[in-house]
């Protein structure tokens, strides 16, 4: 029997969640710099490992017709380049938990050199698409996880 791995889930370390990438050939342009979409994508691994720690089961949820979250707005900005093989440390900061979205800051970094910053809210709806309120449990957890924020309730 063959034992497996599991991949990161990343870190709750000082109310911010820390999960880290490597920049691999496929993630970079021509030139080996990362190509921009690639962000949004490592944004997206880095919130859901956050909800994964936060024991949030968005695959239960979504299977039993509850809902899920789906990204209602973001805005990026992007300062420096990552290249191919740079380990890039993605930053989760809840801003706001309220009864049918979140309002999350993110940050890819390396070392101390910030590379892309992002401000975006996730809405919870439901299978067809409508919004609708997220599960107590889940705002729970976040408060529990974050208690310092203000605007979270």
């Amino acid at each position: 029997m063959t034992i497996l791995p599991e991949p990161t889930s990343g870190i709750l370390q000082d109310r911010v969640h820390r999960y880290a990438v490597r920049v691999y050939f496929e993630d970079t342009d021509a030139g080996g710099i990362v190509y921009h979409a690639n962000y949004l994508r490592w944004f997206e691994r880095a919130r859901t490992d956050l909800l994964r720690l936060l024991g949030i089961d968005q695959a239960e949820a979504l299977a039993s017709g509850e809902g899920n979250y789906a990204i209602a707005e973001v805005e990026m900005r992007y300062r420096a380049p990552a290249r191919l093989g740079e380990t890039v440390l993605i930053e989760t900061r809840p801003e706001e938990i309220r009864a049918a979205s979140c309002r999350l800051s993110q940050v890819a970094l390396r070392g101390e050199t910030l590379l892309c910053e992002a401000r975006l809210r996730v809405g919870f709806v439901s299978p067809d698409g409508k919004p609708r309120r997220q599960p107590d449990e889940w705002r729970k957890a976040f408060a529990t996880a974050f208690p310092e924020n203000e605007g979270c309730q």
